[in-house]
């Protein structure tokens, strides 16, 4: 079976934990997209040449989920031979046999343009703030400053703006606990699957 699920959303709106979620309860493959991105922004040099040389033990690093490889992986992102060098890789993933997830900031709208199910997940501003300041600790005005900065550089860049696929599913966390938002998507795809066998062959 081929089943993607694409997961698209700002920092520290939950999509990492609702789609590692996801992927487990139906035993899809999980591909965190972010992580090829802050995997280049870490690597340092020159940012194409980081893209087309990625490897698995680039991917393996300890300091990937630092606010710096966060903030990384948010201004080689904007470069667009960087987004084609990975673009293959992401594609071929989403499409491989057994299903599966994959979060990121553009899977529904150009990686995965096709994916059986997309979701958006977010939540304001503040929240997102908190939820990274007790993640990582340090200034809690200054992660603030750096994810709305993240934020717009993201949401106004020119290759792959952050933004929900017009079919999306849009789940927003900032009053809703994460059991009830993986609760949603589950039932989301849930609901697809169940009624995947009725609809007429591609």
């Amino acid at each position: 079976m081929i089943f993607t699920v694409a997961i698209d959303g700002p920092a520290a709106a939950g999509k990492g934990t609702i789609s590692r979620a996801v992927a487990e309860t139906f035993g899809f493959a999980h591909l965190d997209t972010g992580a090829l991105y802050r995997a280049v922004g870490v690597k340092g040099g020159d940012p194409v040449l980081a893209a087309q040389t990625l490897s698995v033990e680039d991917l393996a690093r300890d300091d990937l989920r630092t606010l710096e490889a966060g903030q990384a992986a948010s201004r080689v992102a904007v470069i667009p031979e960087v987004r084609a060098a990975l673009l293959a890789f992401q594609r071929r993933f989403a499409r491989r046999e057994g299903g599966a997830v994959l979060d990121g900031r553009d899977i529904g709208t150009v990686i995965c343009p096709e994916a059986e199910i997309k979701l958006f997940v977010t939540a304001n501003a503040e929240v997102r703030a908190h939820r990274r300041w007790l993640e990582l600790g340090g200034d809690e005005a200054q992660v603030l400053a750096a994810l709305r900065e993240r934020d717009a550089r993201d949401m106004g860049r020119a290759a792959a703006p952050l933004k929900p696929a017009d079919d999306a599913l849009v789940l927003d966390t900032s009053e809703l606990a994460i059991d009830a938002a993986i609760a949603r998507a589950i039932a989301h795809v849930q609901a697809h699957l169940r009624a995947a066998p009725k609809q007429s062959p591609r």
